[in-house]
């Protein structure tokens, strides 16, 4: 059972990364390099849609794991479409005439970025209905491990390949990597089913048994409301610290990765010069140099190694472990790590804005905000309601972190005119998005210690006893600590209740 659902996953985050590898260059050799943010703003919006579509269906009577062949399918189709439309000599890659017309670099883009964003969703969805807990706990990590080593060999074949192959089959092979996963998915169902079938058969059986052979009415799903994450987002300044935490670094990484793209593409074009003389890739109407075919194979390799690195750092600073630093650091020193390498690397990349100085800086942060950062912040939803976890965080992990890449992008699309400009502006929105981050991480670090101390639930404010918590937190973080102690004091006379405790303590600490 595990086995299969990881071989499912291997294909899932495989294929992922192999596209994701190959879109930038893709958009950068059809709509040249300055497309680049805006294909990033244009993504918010289609992934928004893409989601719609998705909750719509998981809210219809499909069965879950049919969701699978649907997307699968869908997505396969589309993307072996692209893969035949890049082979095209006039619609494709041979074609070096760079336009932001082209719609086939923006299609491609976007595409992958929903993908991304729908089916990693959906499997685990469907692998914590249909997992126990006991099971989850021996299963996840093997399936962790296999996810990582599909996010490695993904890029590795891109990087091996492309300059052979070329990147057009290099992207076919990333759409039947998407047929190999609903094959997957059905071996996973035909042997062992799913929890909706089995709680289905259990309930006519037991039906069978009582002598009532008639139909069970069929319950129709409450909706929640779309809004109440954004919600709770807005009535609780410690969700918004999550948010932070959790987006707000992506305008740095989208401006440090847009600079990376930026020398890239210089880099391969002295590389592998467009000559005059090259129809191929000189547009004699408007004189201007596209990417040669060499070229653009290179830059799609170099590609290839940047995703093998970063995932593979990544998984080495998960097997040395980050509980273990959490652990030993604490979650309140171990916030403020990862901020302060943003703001190191920024400071490096602005002194020195070379090619290979702003790739080893990418794959740190990368590396980091998937080994540091990801385990932080999913700590800091211990001490919320069951609401801010799902519907607030839904909201924070899609929509916020693209709206951050929007918000990079924008940074990026002002000053893509030449790459020294860029780094010399960028840099200094990437400095103040640090200093922020750094100072938010105190903050938040301080709000986690008092809650997770005084037994107060973030998004709880109905329930009594959380709102006494919150105002003995907020009257000790005053400068008159007094009328809290005595409060405690008596509630503890009055009513000896163990869960009052954790108050007297904190009232005690604030005192001294």
């Amino acid at each position: 059972r595990t086995l299969t659902l990881a071989t499912t996953l291997f294909f899932m985050i495989g294929g992922y990364w192999l596209l994701r590898s190959l879109k930038d260059t893709v958009l950068i050799s059809l709509c040249g390099v300055q497309a680049i943010p805006k294909a990033k703003m244009l993504s918010v919006f289609v992934v928004l849609g893409v989601v719609s579509v998705y909750n719509h269906l998981l809210d219809s009577s499909i069965p879950k794991h049919q969701l699978f062949y649907v997307f699968g399918t869908f997505y396969f189709l589309f993307f072996t479409v692209i893969a035949f439309m890049l082979m095209d000599p006039h619609l494709g890659l041979a074609n070096k005439y760079q336009s932001e017309s082209r719609i086939l670099g923006w299609v491609s883009y976007c595409s992958i970025e929903s993908f991304g964003s729908v089916m990693v969703s959906l499997f685990w969805s469907f692998a914590n209905s249909n997992i126990t807990l006991e099971t989850a706990k021996a299963s996840y990590g093997v399936m962790v491990a296999t996810a990582q080593l599909g996010s490695i060999m993904g890029p590795a074949i891109v990087k091996v390949y492309a300059q052979h192959w070329g990147v057009a089959q290099c992207y076919l092979l990333g759409a039947l990597a998407l047929l190999l996963l609903q094959g997957t998915m059905f071996l996973y169902i035909r042997k062992y089913g799913t929890s909706e079938a089995r709680a289905e058969k259990t309930e006519q059986d037991a039906k069978a048994a009582a002598g009532d052979t008639s139909a069970p009415p069929k319950k129709k799903k409450e909706r929640a409301g779309i809004l109440e994450g954004l919600v709770l987002f807005w009535n609780y300044n410690y969700v918004k610290g999550i948010f932070a935490i959790s987006c707000l670094f992506m305008v740095e990484v989208t401006i440090v990765d847009f600079t990376l793209k930026v020398l890239a593409k210089e880099f391969f074009s002295e590389e592998y010069p467009c000559e005059i003389t090259n129809p191929d890739c000189y547009n004699a109407e408007t004189q201007e140099f596209g990417l040669t075919e060499e070229a653009t194979n290179a830059m799609a390799s170099f590609m290839g190694l940047f995703g093998v690195a970063t995932n593979s750092l990544s998984f080495i600073f998960s097997l040395m472990g980050t509980s273990a630093v959490i652990r030993y650091l604490g979650l309140r020193l171990t916030l403020l790590l990862f901020p302060s390498l943003c703001l190191i690397v920024i400071i490096v990349v602005r002194l020195y804005p070379t090619l290979y100085v702003v790739f080893f800086a990418m794959i740190m942060l990368k590396a980091n905000s998937y080994a540091l950062n990801n385990p932080t912040k999913e700590l800091l939803y211990q001490p919320t309601s069951s609401a801010v976890r799902y519907k607030a965080k839904s909201w924070i992990d899609i929509f916020g972190a693209r709206g951050s890449k929007a918000l990079g992008s924008v940074v990026t699309n002002a000053f893509s005119d030449s790459a020294q400009n860029l780094v010399a502006n960028g840099s200094l929105v990437g400095m103040a998005v640090s200093c922020f981050l750094i100072w938010n991480a105190r903050f938040m670090g301080k709000k986690f210690e008092e809650y997770t101390e005084s037994g107060y639930i973030v998004g709880e404010d109905d329930n009594p006893e959380s709102k006494n918590i919150q105002m003995a937190i907020e009257q000790n973080d005053s400068d008159d600590t007094s009328c809290a102690i005595m409060e405690d004091e008596e509630s503890d006379k009055k009513e000896g209740d163990e869960g009052n405790k954790p108050l007297q303590k904190k009232a005690e600490i604030a005192l001294v």
